[in-house]
Order: structure tokens, then C-alpha cells, then sequence
């Protein structure tokens, strides 16, 4: 009896990815008849495709599934042949599970590529037949046979491009690139999770931080610098939209998108970002955080010199940069400043010059002028336009939804999309930053619905313990099928954790922060996760006569709190 590999999923990438930095597809496989098979049929099948001696192990087993996995390889590498490929790069992964594998090879043709993937599946399909041999000859030639198609739409870009990656801070960083290139004189197109833009004109709007951003980017007349968000679905779902990069950055890698796309852990999760690095040209800069190891050690996977930036001017990652012969930024007696083995410090403006630390009080926002710098300098910008972009860039103006802060009846309101548990912690750092003695802080919690419940239950605890008033304000648009009852739970969950049970919920982000407003007094501050309700938000806050804080307002506000 024959039993059928299910092909779970066959998915063109079409430009660098996790396993090549190149087009691949990558065939997604339930492999659970090798891996239940008893031992002896498991070996046949093995030596039925030409695989000689080996081991099947245990069923069920993490040594059958590497089984597998050898097995898996053989089949692709066999059938290549056949169709005279030849030599081919094959990738073959396990997940979780130990019945999934995915197995991942590059192309140059589409519709050769996609035959090639019924090909394997056939012969995978096939175990327990006989004749193996003559299947793998006819399939084989039956790819060999098939109209090679399209070739990879992967864009070779004829101006500079920026690719930004990272769990938090990416959308400031790659924004506070294009704001740089701007004041340098150029025409700056950029793509983000908001949309695609053109010299600070929305051009489309939507989440563009996969390759459509890119191709859209470019694709704008008269164009002079590409700056791209890429995010990690983009990566994992379609691949990198450009052959390569000028200047790549990763400003972080934390928990974030776990259990989506078979990225389970951290480490995998940096893994994906680092494909931007490795697509960098030589004679780039890839521009990594030192202080996050993960992101540091992408520097080692890159063709290009590292750029490392650093809050700590004597960070070891500092040192081992400079003794590489690399370059980096840091902050030196409060001066964001240049550091290069072969000349003096470089000092470019105070930190508290750039609005959108919020006068030196928003670490993160630190790190992204410090990645923004970087990344600015190393596609050659003048220093003037570095100093001129960063002291101009305005949150509320140039950077909406990400620590936009407002003044209302002598207390303060915060905008920030703060998605995870690191950009949660992040607001909260501000908000305890402007908030006076006797203010308390009022927090509007939010999650897309497609978040694991252990990413969810944190925010829960971590709002309910550093503030005074928690609640929770539904991102509706991005429920994702959820009930709301179901993500309610789950954040109530978290709150309880740490004592605190009164957690009311509201449809949407707005109707929370109205709820939180009509209780808020004098000195107290009120911040809401917000992802899709920014722009009502400032329209109702302004309507109700709050004004943005201007870098004076802030400056005033951090300077009360420390008194």
C-alpha cells in the first residue's frame, strides 16, 4: 500500500531568503510516511532511490526525522539529475514537528522550478512502490521537458538603496534615512508597513514592507535613494525584492511574530533578518546594534564592512568594530559622534539636538539616530544633511504613530505603536519619563489577534504593573478572525498575574483613550498602543484642544519630572 506525502505548501520566493540569498521555492512536506514507517521499509525506500547505508532510527524520533531529511536531500539532488541540472543547491530543514520538513532550492526558471517541486513530491508520494529508479528517470524528464518560464522578478537597482530590518524601531530608523537623504538635496522614495512614499508625499497606502514595496519604490521617476522597511513575513513569504543593498540595518531582534511562518524562537527570528546583510555589497556598510548580540554577530554572514552603533562609546562590540577596521557610532559626552580607528572623533550634534529622542530620554530612539546616522554616512550623505535631517525630524510630523505626544488640559497623551514587549517597555520609559510627581500613568492596551497567547499574556502583566490604569482597546481591523472575548481573556490573564483584575475592554483603540481621558487629571499621562486608529486619534485629541508637544514642550516636561 502506497501512503501519500501531503505536500503542505509549494511557495515561490522570488528574491533572497531564509535559505538562499537568491530566488528559491521552498516546499513545505508532511514526511510522516518515513517517519512511521517501520525501520525496514524506511531503510528500503532509501536504498529504492540510491541512498546507501542508513540508519532510520526510532519512528517518531528526532533521529528518524533527520532520516528524513538525508532521504529528502537525495530525492531532489537525484531527480536534478535526471532532468539534467546537474549540480543544485538544496536546503532541507526540520520543524517543530517532527512529520514536517521544509525542503527549499534556488531557481532560474519558474515553470522548470515548479515541476521540479511536483517532481519531488511524486517520488516522496511514492514510498513503498517498487521501482523507484524508473520513476525518478521519468520525472526527471519530464522537468527537463517543461517551458523553463518566467525568470525571477528580483529588481538590480540602479540607485542607492537602504534596507532596514529589525523587531522594534524599524519604521522610525528607515524614515529618519529618507528625512537625511532629503535635506542632502535627493529625491527619496520609501516603503513601510504604512505605506509607500515619495519625497514625504504618501504615494500608496498599506503595509509595503515586503519586495511589492520595493518594486514600488523604485519604480517612482527620477528617483536618487531607495530607502525599504523589510519586514519578516515579507522575507518569509516572498524573499527580498532587490538583488542586493548599499547599506543594510538591523536595529534589534526580539521576541515578536513567534509561532508564525515555522519561526518559533528568537534565534530563528534573526536568522531571517540577517538575509538583508548577507545581500549587502562589498563595498557597503552593514549597520548592526552591538549591543544585541544576535544583531552584532550578523556582521560575520555580511560581504560588506560593519558599522556598528552603540549607546556605550566603550562597548566591547566598539572596539572588535574599529579593530576590524570598520567604523561606528556612539554617544560621547552627549554628542552623537563618529568613531574610526584612523582619525578623531567625529562629533555631530548633541542627543538632546534630535527631537525624536525626546530629549535623550527615549533610549530606543537613541539607537535609531545612532542607526540612522550610520546608515546616512555610509551611503556617503554629507555631514551637514546628517546634522540637518536628524535635528529636524519632528515625531509627531515626520514619524506619526511612533511617540507622537500631545499636551491636554495639563496632562499628557502618547501615541506609540509599542506591538511587543520590548516596544511596550520602551513607552513606558517615556511615559515615566514626562510624568511629575503625584501623576499617574493610564495605559490603553491593544494586539492584533494572530499573536500566541505567550506573547499576549506579558503585555497584560507588564501594563498592569507599571501603571495605575489599564485597559484594553481593540485593534478591530486586526482581530484576524479572533473574538475579542478570546484576546480580553488572555491580556486579563496577564493582569491577574500581578494583581490587578480591573481591566475594562473597549471595541477600539479610540473609545479605550476617550475612556482613559475622561478620567485623566493634571500631571497624570495616558498612552495607547495604537496600530490602526492614529489618525482618529489625532483628529479627536485635537478636537477636544490638545496641541503637540514641540521639542521645547518636551524638553520642559522631562526637566519637571526630574525635580
Amino acid at each position: 500500500m502506497i501512503v501519500a506525502t501531503s505536500l503542505v505548501e509549494l511557495r515561490v520566493l522570488d528574491g533572497a531568503n531564509l535559505y538562499f540569498s537568491r530566488a528559491a521555492v521552498k516546499l513545505t512536506l508532511d514526511v510522516s510516511s518515513l517517519v512511521d514507517a517501520p525501520a525496514p521499509a524506511a531503510k528500503a525506500y532509501a536504498q529504492a532511490i540510491g541512498l546507501g547505508a542508513t540508519r532510520p532510527g526510532r519512528i517518531g524520533s528526532g533521529f528518524r526525522q533527520r532520516f528524513a531529511i538525508r532521504v529528502t536531500g537525495h530525492v531532489v539532488r537525484r531527480i536534478a539529475r535526471e532532468a539534467g541540472i546537474g549540480r543544485i543547491g538544496v536546503r532541507v530543514r526540520p520543524e517543530n514537528d517532527v512529520r514536517r520538513l521544509v525542503v527549499a532550492f534556488p531557481w532560474a526558471h519558474e515553470a522548470r522550478a515548479r515541476a521540479l517541486g511536483a517532481a519531488i513530491v511524486e517520488v516522496l508520494d511514492a514510498f513503498g512502490a517498487e521501482d523507484l529508479s524508473d520513476l525518478i528517470a521519468a520525472v526527471g524528464e519530464r522537468v527537463r521537458d517543461e517551458p523553463p518560464g518566467n525568470p525571477p522578478p528580483t529588481l538590480r537597482p540602479k540607485v542607492p538603496v537602504v534596507a532596514v530590518t529589525g523587531t522594534n524601531g524599524k519604521t522610525t530608523t528607515s524614515r529618519m534615512i529618507a528625512h537625511i537623504g532629503r535635506a542632502a538635496g535627493l529625491h527619496v522614495g520609501w516603503s513601510s508597513t504604512d505605506g509607500v512614499y515619495f519625497d514625504g508625499e504618501l504615494v500608496k497606502y498599506g503595509d509595503f514592507s515586503g519586495p511589492s514595496g520595493a518594486g514600488q519604490v523604485l519604480s517612482q521617476p527620477g528617483i536618487q535613494l531607495a530607502v525599504t522597511e523589510t519586514a519578516r513575513g515579507g522575507i518569509l513569504r516572498r524573499g527580498i525584492g532587490v538583488a542586493y543593498n548599499d547599506v543594510s540595518v538591523v536595529t534589534n531582534v526580539t521576541a515578536d511574530h513567534l509561532g508564525l511562518g515555522g519561526i518559533d524562537t528568537v534565534d530563528q527570528l534573526a536568522e531571517v533578518k540577517a538575509v538583508i546583510t548577507q545581500i549587502t555589497r562589498p563595498r557597503g556598510w552593514c549597520v548592526v546594534n552591538g549591543d544585541d548580540p544576535r544583531t552584532f554577530a550578523m556582521r560575520l554572514g555580511s560581504p560588506a564592512k560593519c558599522w556598528v552603533f552603540s549607546r556605550d562609546p566603550d562597548s566591547p562590540s566598539i572596539r572588535t568594530v574599529l579593530d576590524e577596521g570598520g567604523r561606528a557610532t556612539t554617544v560621547l559626552d552627549g554628542f552623537v559622534t563618529v568613531l574610526d580607528q584612523s582619525r578623531d572623533p567625529e562629533p555631530l550634534l548633541k542627543v538632546v539636538d534630535v527631537p525624536m529622542t525626546l530629549s535623550g530620554l527615549s533610549h530606543y530612539n537613541v539607537e535609531n539616530t545612532l542607526a540612522a546616522a550610520s546608515a546616512a554616512l555610509g551611503l556617503g550623505l554629507p555631514r551637514a544633511a546628517v546634522i540637518e535631517g536628524l535635528s529636524t525630524f519632528a515625531p509627531n510630523e515626520n514619524n506619526p504613530g511612533r511617540m507622537n505626544m500631545y499636551s491636554l488640559r495639563d496632562f499628557t497623551v502618547v501615541i506609540d505603536l509599542a506591538h511587543n514587549e520590548a516596544g511596550l517597555e520602551a513607552l513606558l520609559e517615556i511615559m515615566n519619563g514626562v510624568r511629575p510627581e503625584g501623576g499617574r500613568l493610564m495605559l490603553a492596551l491593544g494586539s492584533p489577534g494572530d499573536r500566541a497567547d505567550d506573547m499576549v499574556a506579558p503585555l497584560g502583566a507588564i501594563g498592569a504593573r507599571a501603571t495605575d490604569r489599564v485597559a484594553i482597546g481593540h485593534k478591530s481591523d486586526y482581530l484576524r478572525g479572533r473574538p475579542p472575548a478570546e484576546l480580553e481573556a488572555v491580556f486579563r490573564e496577564g493582569a491577574a498575574s500581578v494583581g490587578v483584575d480591573d481591566v475594562p475592554a473597549y471595541p477600539t483603540e479610540l473609545e479605550a483613550a476617550q475612556a482613559l481621558v475622561a478620567e485623566a487629571k493634571a500631571g497624570d499621562v495616558v498612552a495607547v498602543m495604537s496600530l490602526q486608529d492614529r489618525a482618529s486619534l489625532d483628529a479627536w485629541l485635537r478636537s477636544e484642544g490638545a496641541t503637540v508637544d514641540t521639542p521645547e514642550t518636551l524638553k520642559a516636561k522631562v526637566e519637571r519630572a526630574q525635580h
